[in-house]
């Protein structure tokens, strides 16, 4: 038997877009060029989520040691490539402009706007440094909540 061709529709993962971003192994990102020019001119349609934007920030940020503000310019970039959807795009993109102006951590950030649209202020967390930075969120640790 043989097997089925796979469906037009594809996943991105992490490291496509790392090799992408980094050019670190040229011919690997060599092939991820090609397959972005695929989606450009609609022959095939690419996905990812939020996990892989998270992903991306801190291996940029913590093994590649780029700026927050390039990093913000490199995650716009996905943001806006031709046939590629990703989840979240609009929270994500106001999440790294957070993340690149008042100096915190990208899932901070992104919760603090995830909390936003869900109409919730207070985040209960040992860690209350970035949450303080954001507006409109109120961290408090668990044991100060009644």
């Amino acid at each position: 038997m043989v097997a089925a061709l796979p469906k037009d529709d594809f996943f991105v993962d992490t490291n496509l877009f790392l090799r992408y971003l980094t050019d670190d192994i040229p011919e690997q990102a060599d092939r991820v060029e090609r397959l972005l020019q695929r989606a450009k001119a609609a022959d095939i349609s690419l996905f990812t989520n939020v996990l892989v934007i998270a992903e991306i920030v801190w291996t940029l940020e913590s093994y590649y040691h780029r700026s927050k503000v390039r990093i913000r310019d490199d995650i716009l970039g996905i943001l806006n490539t031709p046939g590629l959807a990703v989840e979240e795009a609009a929270l994500v993109a106001d999440a790294v402009d957070l993340y690149a102006r008042l100096n915190v951590d990208f899932v901070d950030a992104f919760n603090a706007l995830w909390m936003r649209q869900h109409e919730l202020e207070s985040v209960l967390t040992f860690d209350a440094k970035h949450y303080a930075r954001l507006p409109g969120v109120v961290p408090l640790a668990p044991d100060k909540i009644r």
